[in-house]
């Protein structure tokens, strides 16, 4: 039976989100169906689509009480709105229903598993949130609450555990038909914890152990997290706040970290080997990741900043994207990343360049605000240059820039020039390998957002940028000299055309 909050924000939807033209949102990337959105929830493979459920306040482009939204897609690329899935409308999540996961059911149907929000009052008139993790059950576009919810509260923590931050169930089925989660929470000393719990029937939860702790090392609370098995390791990954900066692996404020190691499912041990930030950009938060039908293990995460939440244009009536889907993989110790291969489906006319830079230069067909491009840099006779730049949405007034320094192997995007009139992070630096001066660069581009891949899928560097869509050249310089190789594809909007036809 739906509710009336839930009837509320879908009524909403369907008056008001009509209004937005699609040119006045990105063309591939999910940003809301109207006003806000964050986290990703509930990505999942279901009745032959991709669904993507997120954080979500219908009503404004700011935070408000959490919904989730839902889209559907073939090929996590061209998106369609579902109604709002839930509403907090429930004793226990009326302070919002929170970010969480989906699993099929042996029947056939959705179950959905996020936290509840309870708002309380403390005796000394201080309000906290209580949270607790919650089911619904539905078909893929209408799914009910069970009256048994919460089906974990603050009585299934282990000692130390906070009910006030327990949060973000990551669930996923065993091979032998049972059911896990992970849930993010924050022990005694006040740092972050990764609680496992295990099901028979993923509503009946015990808790079983404690995958890793923070232990006030890698910032505070761990939000969003997930774990999983690949290539023959175990991977952690998850959000923390409040890090601390380390070099130039991780940065101040909201961050992203992947743990890789080995793990023994019958001791509940797992063993860090490698540690290392997820997206070295400004714009990347709370990852989720699902196993394809294919096998392939594949990542989402909103692509904002807790930091930068201020940017865009107030008038706009959405706010917020997802990043490109990302295939993962382990290679060489690191988390690997690159877009999915969906992506070449939008590939629209190729434009190809080879030759010697130096001086800031154009390149013929070589613009737009719609693309995937690969740059290779490779030194010239054993010369290495002093510093390489790549200038991308550049108008006569505007440019976000990509600078590249051999002799320091430092990579830096900045976005300072992309039109933004406020005083936020608008750089990020990162270390990458240092092959001598050669470098290889994949750059995509949508309408609002720039997404790096280097070497490879070796790091990522995400960002938004909402710099007028007229600013679409693109440029090359270098201080010295250096071969530059250029393959850049249009791509396709929604109805198969290019926007530079």
């Amino acid at each position: 039976m739906t509710s009336e909050k839930l009837q509320k924000a879908r009524d909403y939807e369907a008056q008001y989100a009509p209004f937005i033209p699609c040119t006045d949102r990105p063309a591939f990337h999910l940003s809301p169906c109207i006003g806000w959105m964050n986290d990703p929830n509930g990505f999942s493979y279901y009745k032959g689509q991709y669904h993507l459920f997120y954080q979500y306040h219908p009503y404004s482009t700011n935070w408000g009480p959490m919904h989730w939204g839902h889209a559907t897609s073939p090929d996590m690329l061209r998106w369609t709105y579902q109604p709002c899935a839930l509403a907090p409308d429930q004793p226990y999540d009326n302070g919002g229903c929170f970010s969480g996961s989906a699993v099929e059911l042996p029947d056939g149907r959705q179950l959905l598993l996020y936290t509840g929000v309870q708002r309380r009052c403390r005796e000394d008139g201080v309000r906290q949130d209580i949270q607790t993790q919650c089911v619904a059950i539905g078909d893929g576009l209408n799914y009910e609450k069970l009256d048994v919810n919460p089906v974990l509260d603050e009585s299934d923590l282990p000692a130390g555990g906070s009910p006030f931050d327990f949060r973000d169930p990551k669930i996923w089925q065993e091979k032998d038909g049972s059911y896990a989660c992970v849930v993010g929470n924050r022990p005694a000393d006040g740092s972050g914890s990764l609680l496992l719990y295990r099901s028979e029937d993923a509503i009946h939860w015990h808790f079983d152990t404690i995958i890793d702790q923070c232990y006030n090392e890698f910032g505070k609370m761990w939000e969003c997290p997930d774990f999983f098995p690949l290539d023959g390791k175990w991977v952690v990954l998850t959000s923390p706040q409040d890090m601390s900066v380390s070099g130039l692996e991780f940065h101040n404020g909201n961050g992203t970290l992947c743990i890789i190691g080995s793990y023994d499912r019958e001791s509940g041990h797992f063993e860090r080997e490698r540690l290392q930030s997820i997206d070295y950009g400004i714009d990347f938060y709370a990852t989720q990741t699902i196993e394809s039908p294919d096998g392939r293990r594949i990542m989402v995460a909103w692509m904002q900043n807790w930091d930068a939440c201020a940017l865009p244009n107030r008038d706009q009536r959405w706010f917020g994207q997802m990043a490109l889907p990302r295939e993962l993989s382990i290679r060489g110790g690191r988390l690997i990343q690159n877009p999915i291969r969906e992506l070449e489906q939008l590939h629209g006319r190729r434009v190809w360049h080879q030759g010697i830079v130096c001086e800031e230069a154009t390149l013929r067909g070589v613009y737009g605000r719609m693309l995937d491009m690969t740059v290779s840099l490779q030194p010239i006779a054993g010369d290495v240059y002093q510093c390489f730049k790549l200038r991308v949405a550049k108008g006569s007034q505007h440019y976000t820039m990509i600078t590249y320094k051999p002799r320091t192997s430092i990579l830096r995007i900045d976005r300072s020039n992309s039109g933004s009139c406020r005083d936020l992070v608008h750089e990020r630096k990162c270390l990458v390998r240092n092959q001598g001066g050669a470098l290889k660069l994949r750059v995509i581009l949508d309408r609002f957002s720039i997404e790096l891949f280097v070497n490879d899928g070796e790091q990522a560097l995400s960002t938004t940028i909402y710099t007028p869509l007229t600013a679409d050249g693109i440029s090359f310089e270098c201080q010295g000299q250096v071969m530059i190789e250029v393959e850049k594809y249009d791509l396709l909007t929604e109805k198969g055309e290019s926007e530079h036809v």
